[in-house]
């Protein structure tokens, strides 16, 4: 149930960024982070905490409950 929930989490995020037109290279380099470290995060494949996902949502400009209320 909680790796569906961090699916779910990480697809909204990058459905989110798709619609700003924002690469995956721009959000890595605002993280801070490789575009291999950011894709690894919109696969689900990296667990990520709360502060980055907070960065994340102010990145995208999004509320965070917008990106885990789907979840």
């Amino acid at each position: 149930m909680h790796h569906e929930k961090a699916k779910a989490v990480a697809a909204k995020i990058r459905k989110i960024r798709e619609g700003k037109n924002y690469s995956q290279d721009y959000l890595a380099a605002k993280l801070g982070i490789s575009q291999n470290a950011y894709s690894k995060i919109e696969l689900g494949y990296s667990n990520i905490t709360l502060s980055r996902l907070v960065h994340i949502s102010e990145i995208l400009e999004t509320d965070l409950t917008e990106i885990i209320k789907s979840a």
